[in-house]
């Protein structure tokens, strides 16, 4: 149900990908128009019906290509740019992403005369981080902040929900490995939020809940441990494995032997497990500085217990619904 009827419209680069198809929805919901820019608009058709009839329009654009980001943009009001890798691989590098193509989607906005800017960045953002993909994310913030001061910055630890890379991968892991691996012993800490939480962060900035220029940190209600989140996966798919603790340098080590496989099959890059190196949680001065989740307005986020277990209830045993035949 559409909570309002606005004929401004909002741009989301990544729109097709697993945060910004949220963000769809809940500023489809908001009232906006909505275009939901991807490299293959002809894949984003599911996009439409999250919104009324013609609300909802896939537009091609690329932010390794500035003219397609300038079309995407022309007399939005709001811009929301979801665009991240994971992993970096050919002309979808970290630095082309994360830095050159946010700084493209926030000087179009600029230019456009956006009224609002979103930037999805992540937790752990720092030049100083030993892993690439957060050196390019802080340097990507930097870029967003300079063509578009008033930009809001939402930086997400692990987003969960039914299209996660974290534990529909480690389900999917629990298939075919007797064991689960406990990088590190297991001990660094996350804070994992539902991408649909995320979602409503992303439409409260664009309302102007928050304060502009301000960097947001985004944290579900529990923090846990990486082998209490690895517990939890194998409790919901219904498997029992065990744990093999690997210090960070043989993972290291492990994940270069798999170097040559593409990344969709590589159980993890060195580049996270350096990430994994580092807590992944709010901050204390976050806090204290009310640059949480509260401070643009978003309450009652969803746990991992109302959430995960009904999408990886397909990876038990007997499969999906299982429990209900008995």
């Amino acid at each position: 149900m559409v909570e309002r009827i606005s004929y401004e419209i909002a741009t989301v680069f990544g729109g097709s990908g697993f945060v910004g198809r949220y963000a769809v929805r809940a500023l489809a919901k908001a009232g906006y128009r909505i275009r939901a820019a991807s490299r293959r608009p002809d894949l984003a058709g599911f996009l439409q019906p999250m919104g009324n009839v013609g609300q909802v329009q896939p537009v091609q654009a690329n932010l390794r290509y500035p003219d397609s980001v300038r079309r995407a943009v022309e007399e939005a009001h709001v811009v929301v740019n979801c665009v991240g890798l994971l992993a970096s691989g050919g002309r979808q590098t970290f630095q082309a992403v994360h830095v050159e193509g946010a700084r493209a989607a926030a000087r179009a906005a600029r230019e456009a005369g956006a009224q609002q800017f979103v930037h999805i960045s992540a937790i752990g953002a720092s030049a100083k981080s030993p892993a690439r993909y957060a050196q390019t994310k802080a340097a990507g913030e930097a870029a967003v902040l300079k063509e578009f001061p008033g930009a809001i910055i939402l930086r997400p630890s692990i987003v969960f929900g039914p299209e996660d890379e974290f534990f529909n991968r480690f389900a999917a892991m629990a298939l075919v490995s007797p064991v689960l691996p406990l990088i590190g012993g297991g001990k660094t800490r996350f804070q994992p939020v539902y991408v649909g939480d995320v979602a409503r962060a992303i439409a409260a900035a664009a309302r102007g809940e928050g304060e502009a220029g301000t960097v947001y940190e985004i944290g579900g209600p529990e923090v846990l441990a990486f082998r209490e989140l690895l517990e939890r996966t194998l409790t919901y798919a219904g498997r029992e494995r065990g744990f093999i603790s690997l210090p960070f340098w043989l993972a290291k080590l492990q994940a270069l032997l798999t170097w040559p496989l593409p990344n969709s099959l590589r159980p993890l890059t060195v580049d996270q497990v350096r990430l994994l190196q580092r807590d992944n949680v709010v901050s204390v001065a976050a806090k204290k500085e009310g640059r949480t989740l509260a401070g643009l307005g978003v309450t009652g986020e969803e746990t991992i217990s109302a959430i995960v277990p009904g999408y990886l209830e397909r990876f038990r045993p007997r499969g999906q619904y299982s429990h209900y035949r008995g």
